[in-house]
Parts: C-alpha cells; sequence; structure tokens
C-alpha cells in the first residue's frame, strides 16, 4: 500500500509483524500492541514501531516511547475518530517526536487535519489514489483551531464574514 507523507508518495521501510510471525533479527519492524515487549527485546540500535489499536489508551506507551521511532494509530471506519485524539495526545501530553503513521480507512477530507493532529504519514487504503490525496493536502488553508505542527489558526475571525 502506498505511504502518504506531506502529499507526496514515499518508500516505506518498516515490516509490519502479524500476532504469530517471528521478529525479524535487524530492521524496522512495527508490532501490534500485544506484542510490544517481544519487541522492546530487540537489540537496542534497532528501529521499533507499535501499532496501536483504536481502544488503547496511549498512556500504555509512556515506558516504551524512548525505543519507538514509530506508533501506528488506525481508522476501522471513516467515522470513528479516535485516532485523532490519539495522535494529538502522542504529540502535545506525551511529546513524542517519531513518526505516527494512519492505517485503515481514513478519508482524503481528513488528510488536513490529520496533519494538525500530528500525524507524520498516512498508509493509503488499497484502490486510493494519491494524486486525490495530495489535492486535499493543497484545499484547505485556513483553520480554526490551533495545530502541533509550527502554525496558527487563521480562521478565528471570518464568522462574521459569513452572514
Amino acid at each position: 500500500m502506498p505511504l502518504l507523507e506531506n502529499g507526496r508518495i514515499v518508500e516505506d521501510f518498516w515490516t509490519t509483524i502479524g500476532g504469530d510471525e517471528l521478529l525479524p533479527p535487524t530492521g524496522p519492524v512495527i508490532v501490534p500492541l500485544d506484542r510490544l515487549e517481544d519487541g522492546l527485546a530487540r537489540p537496542a540500535g534497532e528501529k521499533l514501531g507499535v501499532a496501536l489499536p483504536p481502544d488503547a489508551e496511549i498512556a500504555v506507551l509512556r515506558a516504551a516511547l524512548p525505543r519507538l521511532a514509530l506508533v501506528g494509530v488506525t481508522f476501522p471506519t471513516f467515522r470513528d475518530g479516535r485516532a485523532f485524539s490519539q495522535a494529538r495526545a502522542l504529540r502535545e501530553h506525551l511529546d513524542f517526536a517519531g513518526d505516527i503513521r494512519v492505517t485503515g480507512r481514513p478519508l482524503p477530507d481528513q488528510y488536513e487535519f490529520l496533519l494538525r493532529c500530528g500525524v507524520s504519514t498516512v498508509q493509503l487504503p488499497d484502490g486510493a489514489d494519491p494524486a486525490v490525496w495530495a489535492r486535499a493536502h493543497e484545499r484547505f488553508t485556513t483553520a480554526y483551531q490551533p495545530a502541533v505542527r509550527d502554525e496558527r489558526a487563521e480562521g478565528f475571525g471570518l464568522r462574521r464574514f459569513l452572514a
């Protein structure tokens, strides 16, 4: 599946490990949350990521965050917005500076909001057109809420012009 970063397709160097698969001895791997201890047992220099389920509290990652290079958050459906909250809390409350990756079924219309919440990469759903996602990245230029990125909200005063 294509990986999108800042509106552009980038190469994905990570290997995602399922529940029963063996962890490779080297290379960047993403493990499910219930296999995080296995991932932490790998050598300290190896890149490690964890796939956080939508119903998990981010606080479970507090002790492991210094070792993590990536945290994956999931949209089981486009209507399930818990990934927005998880990403924002990782950045604002736990000061996570690594890659926050979205998987699952987000919509292109949600892309700019994901970026504003601290997401750095999006694994596009099967059959998604990357050009649609790139256009969505450039479509919205005004935001009402502050972002975790280094930008300010600009739309606070626009309501008076909507009459």
